[in-house]
């Protein structure tokens, strides 16, 4: 079963992971000091919830699996390998002013994500192709 879970930074300069639906009865939350330690907290409260709901159901649903959706912070914390100002120049998006929504100085808008969702997909698709001999 796939279950959504929503990465963001938070104003602490802390990273949250949130599903938004309920996994084994309850809502997981994980926090950390970079995404992967969210995750980690994340599956860590999975691992928990689900010890939890088998003591008081006799089956377990489908096993979970975690479809991330990120903010640009988060998103460029996580993918650290990706250069910020190459997507920027790929996705049609001033890189200064890019550089400026990572930092979380600047808000991004919907037709920015959007941009920036094609981009990535693009990308995937490209790798995706890609080998070596």
């Amino acid at each position: 079963m796939k279950v959504k879970v929503v990465i963001y930074k938070a104003s602490d300069g802390t990273y949250w992971c949130r599903t938004e639906h309920e996994v084994y009865g309850a809502t997981l939350n994980g926090c950390g000091e970079s995404v992967e330690e969210a995750k980690e907290d994340m599956n860590t409260c999975l691992e928990e919830a689900k010890e939890d709901y088998e003591e008081t159901h006799a089956t377990l649903p489908k096993e979970i699996c975690f479809e991330y959706c990120y903010d640009l912070q988060s998103f460029f914390d996580y993918f650290s390998f990706l250069n910020v100002s190459e997507i920027a120049r790929r996705s049609g998006i001033n890189p200064s002013l890019m550089r400026q929504y990572v930092s979380g100085n600047k808000t991004a808008g919907e037709k920015t994500y959007s941009k920036l969702s094609a981009c990535i997909t693009n990308i995937t698709h490209e790798l995706q192709a890609a080998s070596f001999r």
